[in-house]
This record gives C-alpha cells, structure tokens and sequence, in this order.
C-alpha cells in the first residue's frame, strides 16, 4: 500500500494530482495543423469487396482512440422528398430502404446512432452531417427555400427540436456541404441561415465544405467564398490527386492558400488535403502512408492554412491496415512519445508516513471504498478509477467502469475558491466556472471533454488561482524527492497501461510525455 500525500490549499497540487492520474479527454482544436477528418456512412469498401468482416463498422467503433478528430456522417443526398423532409444513407447503417421510417416520410429513424454519435463527442471529436454526395439531389431554387431548409437541418440534427429526430436526442456538431452538383443557388443562404442559429446556441457549431481540388470549385466555390467557413476538405482525387504532388500544372494547394487568406471571408479557415484510404476508395489518386505524410508534412511547412488530412473513408481506413492511424501518426511524426524532457534519478522507493496530518489529503490504492460521506465516482476508460469524497479523502480503485456520475466537488482557494475542478465528463455551458492547471477558466459555450488550457476556443483563462495570502502548508512527503530536476511524483511507464496526449511517464531514467493515444509504445522505441 503507497500513501501520497498533497497539501489541501496547495492548488497547484491538486491541478498535478488531475494531470498525472486522469486520462483526459482533449476536446476538438480547428487551429491546430494536423487534424484527421475522416468521412463515415457510405461503406464505400463494402462497395467493391465481398468479404464483409472488413465492412462499415458501428461508429463508435472509430471513436475508440485519438486517431480521429471530426467525422462527417455521409450522406443527407435528398433535400426534399417525402412529407417535405430530406432523406439520409448511412449505407448499411441507417437508411430508408427498409421501412424505418418517420410516418409520411422517407426519413430514417437511427436511433442506435445516439448513443454512438455521444460517444465520439464525449471522446472530444466532432460529428457532423455531410449534404450532398456525387449522387445526391441537392439544391435550391431560391434564397427562401434555402432558409426554410436551413431551419429544417437545424431542428432534425442540430441544436432545434423537432419530433422527427433520425439521431434522437444527439446533437451534431455542424454541417458538411459535399455539393457536387446544380448551380449552387441558395447555399449562401443556407450557410447564413445555420450561422444566425448557432450564434444563441450553447455549443461551437462548425461548417465545412468539400470541393473538388479544380480551383475554383464549380459548386462550392461562390459560397465558401461569400460566407465563413471553418474549414474545407480538398478533394485531392480523381482530378488532381495528390499523386500528381510533383507536376506543378496539376498540384494547386498554393491557389486554396491564397484563397485562405485573401478571398474566404473567415482568415483563419483551414484548409485539409482530402485524399483516398485505400485503392479502391475512389478511381485514382491513392498514394501510401509515407507518401502521404511526406506531402502533409511539405504543405504544413510551407503554407499556414493547412489543417490536416481528410480520407474517404472510415471503412476504407480501417480494412487497409489502418491507414487512418499511418497517417495520423506521419504527420504527428515519431512515436506515440515524446522525446525525453530531462533525465532522472531512479524512482524512489515509496514510503508510508506515520501519521496523516488533517490538512492533507490522502490517495490510498486499494480494492475497497469508503462507506462514509458522500461521494463522487469519477471512472475513466483505463485500468484505474478514481473514488473522490467530497471530504479530503479520495480512494483508487481498480477496475474497468466507464462512467461519470457528477463534477467532483474540489473547492479551490484564493479567487478560485467554491469553484469546482474542471471534469472532462461533464457537460458545461456558456459562463459555467471550473479550475484547471491552478488556473480559474470560464466556458464560452456548450462544452464536453475540451480540457481548459491556452489554444482552445471553448474556454477563457481567468488567471491563476493563488494569492498572497493563500496557506502553503507543511509536511514530510510520502516519496524521496531523489536527484533528478522534474521526475518525483511521475508514473512509472507501464506496458498495459492507456496513455494519451500529455500524460507523463519516467522510464530508462528520463520523464517522457505522450503525443497521443498509446500502448505499448515503449518510450524511447522504434
């Protein structure tokens, strides 16, 4: 049994305790330049290959580690059909074709997506609903009819309400605009329509377009041209596939750049090379992992508005032997570690103190919980849980439970005290309070699993907690502080054990911390 003791007012203690025991949830960055988009829905492998274990898989399935950041749930195809509602086909998923369907419709009802679609956006990615398709019946014949159909897509997949929910009581994260065909007429209209919605709403609402790489795009161009989009996927295929990356007549990033920044009317969009997972996902334009990551990295390094990467898509990802986690980690680049921050001395041998002074808390692994006061049960996808009383008592638990059952009622000091600490499963609005790192944050909008910290749009850093006059406290540690600058108090690196982007390990006598999701990943390895 090991005792780790932590000062009750030091603040920053608790802020380490979070960091170095929680495997939190980063929640979706758009400035960020590596991003993975990846579209969902159409199975496109199962299109052209028999062997249906390689088929579309359910959508959390994708949501099951770091690799992905947005999904586009593909494809609403038909704007107006049956009882004035769209259709949607998710393939093998959901769709119309067998019955399930609102009364007086040809919309599907996929309620089994709910529950899929929380799942990915509790694992901090982004799922939106693509329009269009190459096949889709998509367009408008006026600025009103966009409008009104605006209004539509708000109540069905977004923040309204309507009792013709395919996704139930879900809530996507934006919209897509895959228009490959008509005129383009109303989608100024339609993008307008959706932003004046999302601006009363309690959550960040993205738009996003894919044109074909051809510049300008022959549907989309006029519109993400007129009204702010966050973000375009360029379709690098077919046309002008990024394996034609070294003919400068049909390799054209340089156009959507300068586009990016003297013509979209949103300066900081970010623009995505939008490639094929596999051979067979579209009819030219594949080129392997390194291939890929070689030219993500070249266009990073040479223009500002890159994002990251979009591939059709997840079925074709997945059954190329993970294309999708290749190139993910190629435009990260190394491995799932980071290099090492400082050398250290040994782990020192824990030992338990004697007594246990009332103003401290203690941490206690052990396999039974407490039976007094009230608590709170903070459990997270990993092999340890965590067991906080809302006194100064927090019991570790092993186990395997995934679920969060309250924000866990830390009080801070200073200006931060009554404040609680910053909970990634828990749901904040606009104006809601928590403590993060020693610092007070404020949530600007609807917010689940984006961790407070400088860079992320979701929340704004109100200073730090401690004050002059705030108690330092005393006490004997429970560990050998040793010799080593930064590694007392940080984890062992462990084989079985689930990391993720910024947790921290000491192994071989150095402190390394994670890029991303890892396991297994041996620091320091190959």
């Amino acid at each position: 049994m090991v005792f780790i003791l932590i000062k009750q007012h030091t603040l920053a203690s608790i802020g380490c305790l979070f960091y170095l025991f929680f495997l939190q949830v980063s929640g979706f960055d758009n400035s960020r330049s590596d991003n993975l988009a990846v579209y969902y829905g159409q199975n496109s492998y199962g299109a052209t290959h028999s062997d249906t274990a390689n088929w579309q898989k359910t959508l959390s399935v994708y949501c099951q580690d770091n690799t992905i950041n947005a999904i586009p749930l593909a494809f609403l195809h038909v704007f107006f059909s049956a009882g004035g509602l769209p259709e949607i086909d998710l393939a093998g998923t959901c769709n119309s074709n067998g019955g399930n369907v609102f009364p007086g419709t040809r919309l599907a009802r996929c309620p089994s997506l709910a529950a899929d679609i929380k799942t990915c956006q509790a694992r901090g990615k982004i799922v939106t609903i693509s329009l269009g398709g190459a096949t889709g019946l998509a367009g408008f014949t006026s600025d009103a009819q966009a409008q009104m159909f605006a209004d539509t897509v708000w109540n069905l997949f977004l923040g309204g309400a309507s009792s013709t929910r395919p996704f139930g009581d879900a809530i996507l994260d934006g919209v897509d605009l895959d228009i490959e065909g008509g005129s383009g007429k109303g989608l100024a209209a339609f993008v307008t329509r959706i932003r004046s919605h999302a601006s009363g709403a309690n959550k960040k609402y993205y738009i996003t377009a894919a044109p074909q790489c051809p510049f300008p795009d022959a549907y989309l161009g006029s519109v993400i041209s007129a009204v702010g989009f966050d973000a375009i996927y360029v379709q690098y295929n077919n046309y002008c596939g990024v394996n034609n990356y070294n003919n400068p007549f049909a390799w054209n990033f340089d156009a959507w750049d300068n586009w990016a920044k003297t013509t979209s009317p949103n300066k900081n969009i970010k623009v995505y090379i939008g490639a094929p997972a596999s051979p067979s996902a579209a009819g030219s334009g594949y080129v392997d992992v390194a291939t890929l990551g070689k030219i993500a990295k070249e266009t990073r390094a040479k223009f500002s508005s890159f994002g990251g990467i979009m591939l059709w898509d997840a079925s074709q990802a997945y059954a190329n032997g993970r294309y999708d986690v290749a190139i993910k980690n190629a435009i990260i680049g190394g491995t799932a570690i980071d290099p090492p921050d400082d050398e250290c001395a040994p782990e020192a041998t824990p030992t338990k103190p004697t007594t246990v002074p009332s103003t401290k808390t203690s941490i206690i692994p052990t396999t039974r919980t407490s039976s007094t006061n009230t608590s709170t049960t903070l459990a997270i996808n990993a092999s340890t849980i965590f067991k906080m009383t809302t006194t100064t008592t927090m019991t570790v638990s092993t186990g395997s439970t995934i679920k969060t059952t309250a924000v866990p009622t830390l009080a801070g000091t200073g200006r931060c005290a009554g404040i609680n600490a910053w909970a990634a499963g828990s749901i904040y609005v606009n104006s809601n309070k928590v403590t993060y790192g020693g610092h007070l944050w404020t949530a600007k909008w609807w917010s689940l699993g984006d961790t407070p910290r400088g860079g992320v749009d979701v929340w704004t850093d109100n200073g730090v907690c401690l004050d002059a006059s705030m108690p330092t406290g005393t006490g004997t540690p429970s560990t050998n502080p040793g010799s080593a600058k930064n590694c007392d108090g940080v984890d062992v690196w462990i084989s079985s054990t689930t990391y993720v982007g910024g947790n921290k390990v000491t192994h071989s006598g150095r402190i390394w911390t994670a890029k991303w999701w890892s396991q297994a990943d041996t620091p320091g390895g190959k």
